[in-house]
């Protein structure tokens, strides 16, 4: 093992928090006066994103919730005080661009930015410069939002950025010959976990980037919640993961082994957005509200992160590749 990655691997082990995989968001925000802190949650109207929006709201924050669906956005959020609205979306490079310059000219730091929206398993898809849409809008259209945000989280001058992956980047590396799938034959699946394999080696590597200037950045894998994310998979995919019961009907989250509500999905990103236990740390993977161990073994269901995902070397090459693919350099 290089020292990199045995330094990475020593500081990936539980602390631990004192929280577990019941642990709700609204658990972890207790005591936590965020009033003056300005936050910006993609997918902020939709499953875990509306959770953590209305948690982070909730302890006083101003909320940013990037839309792309403005009507669908503002019937969720209703209700929800000190929320703002701003179009975005992640597969539109010119789209990233205005609203992060948007916010750049209010002159307002950022405390918070988690990149919570996404899509998973979806079907063969490119956007319009060709790239394949899970790893476009997953890790490319978030790395390019923080890039362009960068200034105003340097000027927050201790700020977090949460990278929403899952225990999917598992299932893939990323294939840096052939990311878009464009010689190999495309398969959902491995898609997504290319895709959430990105956001963890992302997390590192800004963190890595970024902590000179008091930015630190932190991957999560948010547990097995059935939210819209589920609305590409089968009924055969559904009843595999422990979604449904034998007559198709919706299991309720808490009464199966492994499957959590939308609070306690929500918990590990508010966590890692908040909590003063990860001071000087950075750079780690989390789930169940707390710093999560390598992983052991190839099964999805045991905890912890593959080591192919924390691995600087992958890092580094993801963010050339990235920056290549974007056009975009961060001004670190």
């Amino acid at each position: 093992m290089n020292k990199e990655l045995n330094n990475v691997t020593v500081k990936q082990r539980p602390i631990p928090s004192g929280f577990g995989p019941d642990t709700t968001a609204e658990e972890v925000i207790q005591g936590h006066n965020l009033s003056g802190k300005i936050a910006v949650v993609t997918g902020g109207y939709s499953g875990l994103g509306l959770e953590t929006t209305r948690v982070l709201a909730a302890a006083g924050a101003t909320v940013i919730v990037p839309v792309r669906t403005p009507e669908k956005a503002r019937l969720a959020l209703a209700g929800i005080p000190g929320v703002q609205l701003e179009a975005l979306d992640l597969l539109d490079p010119a789209s990233v661009d205005a609203f992060a310059q948007r916010f750049l000219d209010s002159g307002r730091p950022l405390d918070i930015l988690i990149h919570s929206a996404g899509i998973m398993a979806s079907p063969l898809a490119r956007d319009a410069r060709g790239y394949e849409v899970q790893f476009a809008t997953n890790h490319l259209g978030h790395f390019r939002l923080a890039a362009r945000l960068w200034p105003a989280l340097v000027k927050a001058g201790g700020a977090r950025v949460v990278s929403v992956s899952s225990r999917g980047h598992r299932i893939a590396g990323v294939d840096f010959a052939d990311v878009n799938f464009e010689r190999r034959a495309y398969e959902k699946w491995t898609a997504y976990g290319q895709s959430k394999t990105a956001n963890v080696l992302f997390a590192l590597e800004l963190d890595k980037r970024g902590q000179a200037q008091g930015v630190r950045a932190f991957s999560v894998h948010p547990g097995s919640i059935l939210t819209d994310l589920a609305r590409h998979l089968s009924y055969d995919e559904l009843r595999a993961m422990g979604a449904l019961d034998e007559a198709g009907n919706r299991i309720p989250a808490g009464q199966t082994s492994h499957m959590k509500t939308v609070q306690q999905g929500a918990a590990t990103s508010v966590w890692c957005a908040v909590s003063p236990q990860l001071e000087g740390e950075g750079g780690v993977y989390c789930e169940d509200a707390d710093i999560a161990p390598v992983a052991e073994s190839g099964d999805s269901q045991q905890p912890g992160v593959q080591a192919w995902a924390i691995d600087p070397g992958n890092a580094l090459r993801l963010w050339e590749l990235s920056e290549a693919m974007t056009g975009v350099t961060f001004p670190v």
